[in-house]
């Protein structure tokens, strides 16, 4: 039950205070730096609060990094289970994942890469929580993409014996592939290529 409380600024807030604002550049701190390299100092001079507005207004550092995850997934990632379900056949399904993933995967005016892929790869021990939160996110997304291969399996859209959960492991390894890739400076077309590629291994 809320009361009163849940609604009130925590002490230590300037006025000036905008949490949306906030989450969002701590988003990109930790997707452009990581979750281990990222210190409370790094985040407190992004967002232009003292520790305590931070702590009062988040908790601390890795409840701040899995809001900020949950703000990727928000803004970001929408466009994986769309590809998955808008398109008619298992193929252009993962053609369009492939293909849109090339095209933001770059950066430009955002970090390159996917921050769930890359923002945790290498965890300590301390940071057990964070590393089994991201892995269970992209092990949801490759449930997704063995779904939609298994509805084409059952429309015969695969040819008998095709594994859809191996199938699956391999394009969303492509995916991370991908998004590791683009960290070290690969291009869109060049995204676009391995991802013509990966698509021309669908079975027959």
């Amino acid at each position: 039950m809320e009361t009163p409380s849940d609604h009130a600024p925590p002490r230590g807030r300037p006025r000036s205070f905008d949490r949306d604002v906030a989450l969002d550049r701590a988003m990109e701190l930790f997707w452009r730096q990581g979750y281990e390299t990222t210190s409370i100092g790094d985040l407190t001079r992004a967002l232009g609060i003292a520790p305590p507005s931070l702590y009062a207004a988040f908790g601390d550092k890795e409840h701040l990094f899995l809001r900020s995850i949950e703000r990727y997934q928000e803004l970001y990632a929408a466009f994986l289970p769309k590809a998955l379900d808008e398109e008619p056949t298992g193929r252009q399904a993962i053609g369009r994942l492939l293909h849109e993933a090339a095209c933001m995967m770059p950066g430009g005016e955002r970090p390159p890469g996917c921050m769930v892929v890359l923002a945790a790869m290498n965890c300590s021990a301390p940071s057990e929580n964070v590393r089994q939160a991201l892995a269970a996110l992209r092990s949801k997304s490759r449930d997704l993409i063995e779904a939609r291969l298994r509805r084409a399996a059952d429309e015969g859209e695969l040819p008998a014996g095709t594994d859809p959960a191996i199938l699956a492991r391999y394009y969303s390894s492509v995916f991370q592939g991908l998004s590791i890739q683009a960290r070290d400076g690969a291009t869109a077309d060049d995204l676009k290529a391995v991802a013509d590629l990966a698509l021309a291994a669908w079975p027959n």
